[in-house]
Parts: C-alpha cells; sequence; structure tokens
C-alpha cells in the first residue's frame, strides 16, 4: 500500500471526529438539515487515496454506523459502499473539478445515498416527510469545500 504513516492515523481520526459530531444532538428543527459527516469524510479519503480507502472501509465504517445508531443491520454499509463505489469511479474527475462543481457532484453522490437509505426505511414502513430526507444532501454539498480544506490541509501538514 502506498502512503505515508501519518495517513493511516489521521484517518482513524478523521472518522472517529466524524462520528462523534453526527451523534451530537441537536434540536428537531435543525436535526433534518445535519450534513453527512460520515459521508462526506469518507468521500474525501475515497477521492484523495483511493488505492486505501476501499469499498472494505465504506462497509465497514458503515456497519459500525450501523451498530452505533441502532439501524437495521447493513442499512448504512449498503450506502457507504454506494458512496466509496460512486467516489472510486468519479475521483479522478472530482480532484480537477473546482470547489463549486465538486459540491455539486458531492449534493448528487449523498443525494443518491440518502435516496437508497430512504428507500430501505420504506421497506420497514419508516416514514420521513416528503423529500426532508434530501435536505442533508444540500447542507452537505455546502459543507463540502470547508471539509475537503480541513482534511486536505491536514494531510499536507502530516507529511
Amino acid at each position: 500500500m502506498e502512503g505515508r504513516p501519518g495517513d493511516n492515523l489521521l484517518i482513524v481520526v478523521s472518522f472517529i471526529v466524524a462520528i462523534v459530531v453526527y451523534n451530537i444532538p441537536l434540536p428537531h428543527v435543525i436535526e433534518y438539515g445535519r450534513p453527512e459527516w460520515i459521508s462526506l469524510v469518507l468521500l474525501y479519503w475515497a477521492v484523495a487515496l483511493p488505492n486505501r480507502i476501499g469499498l472494505a472501509t465504506a462497509w465497514s465504517i458503515g456497519l459500525l454506523l450501523d451498530v452505533l445508531t441502532g439501524a437495521i443491520l447493513g442499512r448504512n454499509a449498503l450506502a457507504m459502499l454506494l458512496l466509496a463505489f460512486l467516489a472510486h469511479r468519479l475521483y479522478q474527475r472530482l480532484r480537477m473539478f473546482p470547489a463549486l462543481q465538486q459540491a455539486l457532484i458531492v449534493f448528487l453522490v449523498v443525494g443518491l445515498q440518502l435516496l437508497l437509505l430512504h428507500w430501505i426505511d420504506s421497506f420497514h414502513a419508516v416514514v420521513s416527510p416528503p423529500y426532508f430526507y434530501l435536505i442533508p444532501s444540500l447542507t452537505s454539498a455546502l459543507f463540502w469545500p470547508l471539509v475537503y480544506f480541513l482534511l486536505h490541509t491536514a494531510r499536507l501538514r502530516a507529511r
């Protein structure tokens, strides 16, 4: 595997921070717009280090998220797998795009991930308000430049 030894610690710490931020309780009104922090971190690492962060990592992060949230086992794992697959298919293009175009792709990819989660939830009679499940994809796209900048800067400093 390629990469620097400092990258492994940075990857683990970034996922831990994303999981902690994801689990911070928010008021009910703001909860609908919570960005998908774990998805953003996974997307960054899958684009930055596609040879090291792959489908197995995405599946593992998703299973961990299923266990932590008490969701149906495999629900988030499948969604993270889809996200990582799309990131691996698009990583060369995504690297070339400016921040606004990257944010648009993040909106679409996270939107597909949330659509898959909503579809899985519909089999188990979990009903959410119409189209509210897509709001986190919009907020995730808005926060993407910040997440990208923070992780990229931390990665450069770890070198």
